[in-house]
């Protein structure tokens, strides 16, 4: 690590359900740790440069809902090209997110997430860390070895929650044992499912900041499909 310091059809609503099910029933970060802390990580290869820019305009959310909890710091990281995978410093305003977002540029490159696990893992053990969020499209490395470093989060407490892009079998099946072992979430989304992704982010950064009576009130307000986390929490 180098620091610089479809919205699911019908057919699938079952696995945004699933999602919002496994949000509510995470175990909530202790009381008393201060501001939650939420590693926000992207595949900023070739193909997801669409998604990136989406992105970039849906992360504000995140801090709008988590601002009245007493806050939420987030640290972006993201790889891409040869071997390149940067953290950014921990960000408390959307605007310094923003900027560092639209700062970025996607290139051509194999994944790491092993790398994105592993860093996760380090701050966590300085600090710790209330979830990762990861999205993504594609898994290129050996699925053993991630599946390795997820239970090692899992017991560390920190939840996987992934949010993976288009339909790859591989991919997914590798999305949902990271998740499954680290105590996390999988969804998938597409390219129209924008509004959705948003709401899912966020339901995660409330659930980071401010557990789940907050993420309840946030299901409450929201409606829809995030309207189901209210009847999990209670």
């Amino acid at each position: 690590m180098t620091g610089d310091k479809k919205l699911p059809d019908k057919s699938s609503q079952s696995a945004v359900d699933a999602f919002l099910r496994k949000v509510a029933l995470t175990p909530a970060a202790p009381a008393g740790e201060g501001r939650g802390r939420l590693v926000f990580a992207m595949d900023a290869t070739a193909s997801r440069q669409p998604a990136w820019d989406r992105a970039s305009h849906i992360q504000a959310e995140m801090f709008a809902e988590t601002a009245a909890l007493g806050g939420l710091d987030i640290q972006l990281v993201y790889y891409r090209g040869f071997g390149e995978c940067k953290a950014s410093p921990w960000i408390n305003q959307s605007k310094d997110l923003l900027r560092r977002m639209t700062g970025v540029f996607c290139l051509a490159g194999q994944t790491q997430i092993a790398k994105i696990l592993k860093h996760t893992i380090r701050e966590t053990e300085r600090k710790k860390v209330a979830a990762l969020v990861f999205v993504g499209d594609c898994v290129e490395e050996d699925i053993d070895k991630l599946g390795h470093l997820a239970g090692r989060l899992g017991l560390l407490g920190v939840p996987c929650f992934m949010f993976h892009e288009g339909d790859e079998p591989l991919s997914r099946s590798a999305f949902q044992q990271i998740a499954r072992l680290s105590g996390g979430a999988y969804c998938p989304f597409d390219a129209n499912s924008a509004q959705h992704l948003r709401d899912l982010l966020s339901a995660v950064a409330v659930y980071a900041a401010g557990g789940r009576k907050a993420l309840e009130s946030y299901g409450q307000r929201k409606g829809g499909a995030v309207s189901l986390l209210a009847h999990q929490v209670k």
